[in-house]
């Protein structure tokens, strides 16, 4: 197990696949497969968790918990989630079931990472799974509707009137089966600004924080989020919930070792070793930089980084589409020569 105090370190897959040059994983079946066998490799390499993007109308991962019950059962100490689930598209009754089913699984390692969702490839996509805001409602009203009745049908509470006929003439609300106890408290929101970020403390969600920020105030991203990690504290804090929150950020992380990195990531590094700022959605947005270069220097890099330093889970995004071999020799030269210097030690047996 892994001490409370002591950063974590996890995977974040995008799941990409297709066929196209270069790609080792040119099907949805490849993609889903090696998602498994990465998180099992990643577990024997002592990382603590694997996680996996969700986005619907591309070819990426959209229905996570098959491939997430699919490695609980391949495993025995590794976390699973998700980054993130988009809140629109889902029935959260139906999604409540799976959730418990897959928690129940993997014994209570379920890290579950929902919102709003991001931009998509689809025209109001979520409306052709049968969903559409509510008069006075947008997208993102509906997404946190969406959540609230999942939320407090996972902790266990009645949803569905009993019909006393099948009951024996009881009556109440019948809860939705099965529940996973310790579940409600391993949900996280994807806030991308830091008013989200305060919304998701007063509600009891630990705060998951990407590579982006839909808002920009001119300071460096990982100041700017590290920002957002303190007003998410501070707002915990004072809605009084009664446990500690976990706060999770993302960083691409490459150490270049060999040729086979310097092929593939050499250009990267020049091109990405700073913030970018942009429009997106109608906001102005920053982006985080990528750590790409010799592995020393990465490790003094991310050991300035004031958001890796005030969160306790660092998710290392991965280029899945280079196949498993590529991304375990990854994560092993970041658990080797990078992740000690942000404080991370491999889990005992």
């Amino acid at each position: 197990m892994v001490d409370a105090g002591m950063k974590r370190i996890g995977f974040l897959s995008f799941g990409h696949w297709g066929p196209v040059q270069g790609s080792r994983t040119p099907s949805a079946g490849d993609a889903l497969l090696q998602g498994i066998d990465l998180a099992v490799a990643a577990e024997e390499l002592g990382i603590n968790g694997a996680f996996f993007r969700v986005h619907h109308f591309a070819r990426q991962q959209a229905s996570p918990f098959p491939l997430l019950a699919a490695i609980a059962a391949r495993t025995s100490r590794i976390e699973m989630g998700t980054g993130v689930i988009d809140m629109r598209y889902e029935n959260p009754l139906y999604m409540a079931e799976e959730a418990a089913a897959t928690d129940l699984i993997s014994q209570g390692r379920l890290q579950l990472g929902i919102s709003r969702g991001s931009p998509e490839p689809a025209l109001h996509g979520a409306r052709y799974f049968g969903y559409a805001p509510a008069e006075g409602e947008d997208d993102s009203a509906m997404a946190r509707r969406h959540t609230a009745v999942f939320r407090h049908a996972i902790a266990g509470h009645g949803v569905a009137e009993a019909d006393p006929s099948f009951m024996g003439g009881g009556r109440g609300l019948l809860p939705i089966q099965p529940t996973s106890p310790g579940l409600p408290r391993r949900i996280w929101w994807g806030a991308g600004t830091r008013k989200t970020a305060v919304w998701a403390a007063e509600q009891g969600m630990n705060l998951m924080s990407s590579t982006l920020l839909t808002e920009d105030t001119g300071v460096p991203f990982d100041q700017l989020q590290a920002e957002q990690i303190s007003m998410f504290r501070e707002a915990w804090a004072a809605a009084g919930h009664g446990f500690e929150p976990r706060v999770s950020v993302s960083r691409s992380i490459i150490p270049v070792v060999d040729a086979e990195d310097e092929h593939y990531f050499g250009l990267r590094a020049q091109v990405e070793n700073r913030d970018q700022v942009g429009m997106l959605d109608g906001a102005l947005s920053r982006f985080g930089k990528s750590y790409v270069g010799p592995p020393d220097a990465l490790a003094e890099e991310l050991a300035q980084d004031a958001a890796v330093q005030a969160a306790d889970t660092v998710l290392v995004t991965v280029p899945n589409q280079l196949g498993v071999e590529y991304n375990v020799k990854l994560l092993r030269n970041i658990a080797k020569y990078v992740a000690p210097a942000i404080g991370w030690e491999a889990p005992s047996a």
